[in-house]
């Protein structure tokens, strides 16, 4: 059901319908903690920050349309430079295209590519709010690590976050090839 569509690295143009994709989880749902949309700016700013600082920011298009229909990307798990070898991997599909295999198939990718990059464990932060993310996550090989109580307030309620994690590569059996 997904070999219609393609799995490529997102541009600047790629701004609107990465930031309409994901005004709705803003608006609408506790999958994320922010409460004000991100405008086109600052979308555009968020993906060259995310591609200049070396890790992936990829789109799923229908290939008739063209259209971009779910977005997801990597970047450093925590501000520390111990941290230069772990990413927290992000994912939204637009609503309508929910349940087609899109959330899998772009985690997938975004997985190989961390992983070419040498990157070594992935991390997943997920409201308690999103069973079918931690389902995707667990799907791809993540493990549950760790949970916050009552971490988030969103939408007049306190939410737990879960906390999952995957090894990527060697993972931590042997040292990074690049040096940071």
């Amino acid at each position: 059901m997904t070999d219609e569509l393609t799995v490529c690295d997102a541009s600047i143009a790629d701004a609107a319908a990465i930031a309409e994709i994901y005004a709705h989880y803003v608006l609408e749902s506790t999958a994320t903690f922010e409460t004000d949309p991100p405008d086109l700016a600052e979308s555009a700013r968020r993906i060259k920050e995310i591609v200049d600082s070396g890790y992936p920011f990829l789109v799923v298009r229908e290939e008739q349309s063209g259209r971009v229909i779910g977005f997801g990307f990597a970047h450093r798990y925590g501000p520390r430079i111990g941290y230069r070898y772990s990413v927290e991997t992000t994912i939204y599909v637009a609503q309508d295209c929910i349940g087609r295999g899109i959330g899998g198939r772009l985690l997938g990718t975004l997985l190989e590519q961390c992983e070419e990059r040498g990157f070594r464990q992935a991390f997943a932060v997920i409201a308690e709010s999103e069973p079918a993310s931690v389902v995707l996550h667990a799907r791809a090989g993540f493990r549950p690590v760790g949970t916050l109580d009552r971490a988030g307030w969103k939408h007049g309620k306190w939410l737990d976050v879960f906390i999952m994690q995957r090894q990527l590569g060697e993972g931590d059996q042997s040292l990074p090839d690049r040096a940071a």
